[in-house]
């Protein structure tokens, strides 16, 4: 197949027949034109993909921030409030000591008093200064080093100034009564199973005086679980008293008590039966058999 074109001029009409190569011009022209098209979409296709991916990564990315940044407000939150209850116990360890000196006439050989960190948060985990929280802590760290230095220069003093007399535990923990319950395997009296009675009980009339089997200083005035209302007093070389289910308390945290001192009331507060004191023997933080305090005679 062959074709002509006629091309108007002035003189004339004048005959072209072009050859098979200009034929195929146009099929190539378009076969080009739809080959770089299909190029050019796929290039975009993949572009747009690429983009894609990376917004999915951004986002992902961005939600692992605000998850790391809330845990971490979160963790200093926590470390706030661990730094605000060492605070409020070591203000308290420092007024102990003050109270143990001032009971040994040693207040002005003794200073436990120094600056105490104050304030807190509105709310927990906003504005937290993490510099500020750095030096709270190395001051804790500073006034927990000299309370130590402090106490035991005073546990040293007070013992040579002839005091283990007045620690020394012996006797009953109540003024009127009768012992009720020993140490050791016992039936229970709320399951009847066999269980380890850490204590002795002294039983008598409700509201009947309680009083220290030795002097030292109250560690603990109030309620804990299974012993109501309870007091606890140390006296030094790792010996504690426990005296539980009291009807009411007449010390606080940081008395100092004498030998022989009414500390509390009997009665039948926690896990108890009725009116009586439960009352332990501590020795290095381990209960143990209170009899042979209880009968030894008087230091």
């Amino acid at each position: 197949m062959s074709v002509t074109v006629f091309i108007q001029g002035r003189n004339g009409a004048t005959r072209w027949q072009p050859g098979k190569r200009w034929l195929l011009l146009p099929a190539l022209i378009i076969a080009a034109s739809t080959g770089l098209y299909q190029y050019n979409a796929k290039q975009f296709r993949e572009q747009q993909q690429s983009m894609d991916s990376q917004r999915v990564a951004n986002e992902a990315q961005k939600h692992e921030l605000i998850e790391l940044k809330d845990a971490t407000e979160s963790q200093l939150a926590m470390l706030v409030t661990h730094v605000a209850k060492m605070q409020a116990k070591l203000t308290r360890l420092e007024a102990l000591g003050e109270q143990v000196a001032k009971k040994a006439k040693l207040d002005d050989q003794f200073d436990f008093s120094s600056e105490v960190g104050v304030g807190g948060l509105s709310e927990l985990g906003s504005n937290i200064e993490l510099d500020q929280l750095i030096q709270d802590m190395d001051k804790l760290v500073s006034r927990i080093e000299n309370g130590n230095a402090q106490l035991s220069l005073l546990e040293t003093v007070t013992t040579n100034l002839h005091i283990d007399n007045e620690r020394y535990i012996s006797g009953r923990p109540i003024e009127k009564g009768w012992l009720s319950s020993h140490y050791g395997l016992r039936n229970d009296p709320f399951t009847g199973q066999r269980t380890m009675h850490k204590g002795i009980d002294f039983a008598g009339k409700e509201g009947t005086n309680v009083i220290a089997t030795a002097g030292g200083v109250v560690t603990w005035s109030g309620k804990m679980f299974g012993y109501g209302e309870l007091i606890e007093i140390d006296h030094g070389n790792g010996l504690r008293t426990r005296y539980g289910h009291n009807k009411s308390l007449s010390v606080a945290v940081g008395d100092v008590v004498g030998k022989g001192d009414t500390i509390a009331k009997m009665g039948s507060t926690g896990r108890s039966t009725g009116p009586h004191v439960h009352y332990e023997v501590l020795r290095g933080g381990q209960q143990i058999d209170p009899k042979k305090y209880v009968y030894r005679k008087a230091g």
